[in-house]
């Protein structure tokens, strides 16, 4: 059973009005959570209640993404250029810091998996490495046998084609040899 097309005109009933709002609001900041997280999108959202009141999601710092906006559109203004260049400069760096902590965290993992700097690590976290680690070589295990077996059926392979190079060799030598007997000359 579906449910009916809504009219869209403004609700008269106030109290209607405002658990409509409600529900709306929170399914519409549920799907922007949900566009960000499924699309690595960078997602900003804002609405402001008929009372006035801010409600607000942002996948990333929100006024990087206001200062991204108003580039996109061209509405930095001449009026507004020393705020914009210095939100845009805040937004920047906020994306370099961003950067380096990522690669900072990529590095450390990176020399975790190598077995260096683990007594920062706990009980949980080490186990944790031991499962990758294990999964890792597995993985590289696998990798290795698949070679191996792909190696040794192409020299299988090889080895076919050169015995039956030879039986066919050793026939025309035969054939050759047969020859030269029946032709004493």
């Amino acid at each position: 059973m579906g449910r009916g097309k809504v009219e869209l005109k403004r609700i008269e009933n106030p109290t209607s009005r405002q658990v409509t709002f409600s529900k709306r609001r929170n399914g519409l900041l549920k799907k922007a959570f949900e566009l960000s997280l499924l699309c690595d999108a960078e997602v900003g959202l804002i609405v402001f209640s008929p009372s006035g009141k801010l409600y607000q999601y942002a996948s990333h710092d929100m006024e990087r993404s206001i200062v991204r906006y108003r580039s996109e559109m061209g509405l930095l203004g001449s009026a507004d250029d020393q705020h914009s260049r210095a939100i845009e400069v805040y937004f920047w760096r906020t994306k370099i810091e961003e950067m380096k902590r990522s690669t900072e965290t990529l590095e450390a993992n990176l020399r975790n998996l190598a077995g260096e700097d683990l007594s920062t690590l706990g009980m949980k976290e080490l186990k944790q490495l031991e499962r990758q680690l294990k999964v890792g070589v597995e993985r590289v295990r696998c990798k290795k046998r698949r070679i191996l077996s792909e190696h040794i059926n192409y020299l299988k392979r090889k080895r076919r084609d050169l015995l039956e190079e030879n039986k066919r060799l050793l026939k025309k030598v035969k054939l050759d040899q047969q020859i030269d007997d029946a032709n004493p000359s």
